[in-house]
């Protein structure tokens, strides 16, 4: 295990501002929108960050290393986020906390079934949601001992993560439109949905599923690929 992602003493480093020093954390999140806030918020908390976008992704990083803390989103490329929280959680070198994430609050419960230790609801944007919802599942070892301040900062990434996004969907859509891609796209955006809190967009990704014959999907994807092409037409704000 290289020694540069080997957790530092969280005592040791630690201060008021930011109380997640010397924490790694895996984020394992295949939206660049969701993935950008995540990033903003452990940087500035202190805490060091690597991003998987696929399950398989995330076991080549865990072959490398243990990180303190992981994140996984329920709704992935490749597989379902709870079965790889299972996985994780009956390890034989459990990663000490473990958190589930999903724009659905009704999946917390499904979260805890599989044994996660904490469930973040998206939009992650509050620093001080973030904040103590990670120190409440560190473990003691993890913890600084010292009053923190949780600042009540939002988050918000910029637009180039959501663009690039849209891009995704896009490119996807342009290979096939099998159920199995429609009903990802679908999840997908309505995720970054969640994020970006946009209704318009949430309304298109909930077309892709409504009852209708092949013609009416067609035009539902053909719609919301317009849709997200004009949207890349606009250019992004840092």
């Amino acid at each position: 295990m290289p020694s540069n992602l080997d957790p530092l003493p969280l005592s040791l480093t630690a201060t008021p501002t930011r109380p997640l020093a010397g924490v790694t954390v895996l984020l394992v999140e295949d939206s660049r929108t969701t993935s950008e806030a995540v990033r903003l918020l452990s940087v500035r908390s202190g805490a060091r960050i690597r991003r998987a976008d696929t399950i398989q992704a995330a076991w080549r990083h865990l072959g490398v290393y243990q990180p303190t803390a992981i994140i996984v989103d329920l709704g992935l490329p490749d597989g379902s986020g709870l079965d790889l929280i299972h996985e994780l959680v009956n390890a034989s070198n459990r990663i000490p906390a473990i958190l589930g994430t999903s724009g659905d609050d009704a999946m917390s419960d499904r979260v805890s079934d599989v044994g996660a230790d904490g469930f973040l609801l998206k939009p992650i944007e509050s620093l001080g949601v973030f904040q103590s919802e990670m120190l409440r599942v560190l473990p003691a070892d993890f913890q600084a001992p010292r009053l923190r301040v949780v600042a009540d900062d939002v988050i918000a990434p910029d637009d180039i993560a959501k663009q690039d996004d849209f891009t995704r969907v896009v490119d996807l859509l342009s290979e096939k439109t099998d159920a199995p891609t429609v009903e990802y796209v679908s999840q997908f955006l309505s995720s970054v949905a969640c994020t970006t809190r946009d209704a318009d967009l949430e309304k298109a990704a909930g077309k892709l599923l409504a009852p209708g014959d092949n013609q009416s999907l067609r035009t539902s994807i053909e719609r919301l690929v317009e849709t997200l092409q004009d949207r890349l037409k606009t250019p992004a704000t840092i």
